[in-house]
């Protein structure tokens, strides 16, 4: 299991979220893609697309199953990685760097104090 990244906020459905002033970048953990296994198709959503938290972001398929990312926080997707829906492989590779998803324009900052600090979120990953 690699490091939980200090600087990042997390979902307890093991999405995370990398704040930059009213921006975010959003991917899976690394406790998301070691269960998912090997991903073979990540479906991005729109640019330009609104997305309210809790909402279906995307969809990231693997050998074992299609399982839904959804939004940590709402906001507009200004950016996606196409690199993901190129290479699939990178979000099993690099699940906090290379294989990050989408880039939000945050709509409500506010949402930030419900995620998870590292702290809070290490426990979700422990496997008994």
């Amino acid at each position: 299991m690699a490091t939980i990244p200090n600087e990042l906020l997390y979902t307890d459905q093991h999405e995370w979220l990398r704040v930059e002033g009213d921006s975010a970048t959003v991917g899976i953990t690394d406790y998301a893609q070691e269960h998912l296994g090997d991903i073979t198709f990540v479906e991005l959503p729109a640019v330009g697309a609104t997305v309210a938290r809790g909402a279906e972001l995307c969809v990231i398929e693997s050998a074992k199953a299609a399982s839904s990312v959804y939004a940590p926080a709402s906001g507009k997707i200004v950016a996606v990685n196409e690199d993901v829906g190129d290479d699939p492989a990178d979000v099993n590779a690099e699940p906090y760097g290379a294989g990050w998803l989408v880039k939000l324009e945050l709509t409500d900052t506010s949402e930030l104090a419900s995620l998870l600090r590292p702290d809070a979120y290490k426990p979700l990953t422990m496997d008994d």
